[in-house]
């Protein structure tokens, strides 16, 4: 077996790498506002939404998978409840497709995101927000200039966190892929059990470590030079 010159493995290889990538992006970009959101909320209500996301975090993804594949199959409820009222005619699905995937992805991982952004937005003091406002800033402007520079090691560390869990993802890619779309957890789990070649399954499982640990290294130093290089700007 050669990982990188067979188009296959490649190809399985590149959709594994931007489905994670994609609903990291997307579960961030869902996930910061709403932990927001929780962190500026009287202490009971937000304890409230908190335990109601922690709760959630320990369903089944099984569980999580089935319940989005019975609202986006071809006749799930989202497609029924759209042809019944006219707006579409003829049923979409994204089972067994990658967009299915990721979407699979961020239900599994937006808990997550929540809770580790929460834990930076609460440390920003809301006086902050307060006297960049006083100063004439506007909402939109304070978010941008205070709030997001000051919760970037969350997204950082969040990211990250995301992006690995996804690039180990088992149930969501086997179940929302349809068996049209692989990526190296699935293709690992096949050649196993359909195959039985252990030891193609072991070369597939480590590359896949590899790509993360890589990934998340050269990450980190980009992202450390990023740092250095606005500190010598400022």
């Amino acid at each position: 077996m050669n990982f990188f010159t067979d188009s296959f493995y490649l190809k399985t290889f590149w959709i594994t790498i931007k489905v994670s990538a994609l609903a990291s992006l997307f579960t961030l970009f869902l996930g910061f506002p709403i932990a927001y959101v929780i962190a500026r909320m009287k202490s009971r209500l937000a304890m409230l939404l908190l335990a109601g996301i922690v709760v959630s975090t320990f369903v089944t993804i099984v569980i999580k998978v089935f319940g989005l594949i019975i609202i986006f199959s071809a006749d799930g409820v989202l497609n029924t409840t759209l042809m019944n009222l006219g707006l579409i005619d003829r049923a979409y699905s994204i089972i067994g497709t990658q967009e299915g995937i990721v979407v699979g992805l961020m239900h599994f991982t937006i808990g997550f995101s929540v809770l580790l952004l929460y834990s930076v937005v609460v440390t920003v003091p809301p006086s902050l927000e307060y006297a960049a406002q006083i100063h004439g800033a506007s909402r939109w402007r304070v978010y941008q200039r205070v709030i997001i520079p000051l919760c970037t090691p969350g997204f950082v560390v969040g990211g990250l966190m995301i992006f690995n869990m996804c690039m180990g993802a088992f149930t969501s890619a086997a179940l929302l892929g349809g068996g049209r779309v692989l990526t190296l957890p699935v293709l690992v789990q096949r050649t196993v059990m359909m195959e039985v070649k252990y030891s193609t399954a072991a070369s597939i499982a480590f590359v896949l470590l590899v790509s993360v640990i890589l990934i998340n290294l050269i990450s980190l130093i980009a992202i450390r030079r990023l740092r250095s290089a606005r500190l010598v700007i400022a």
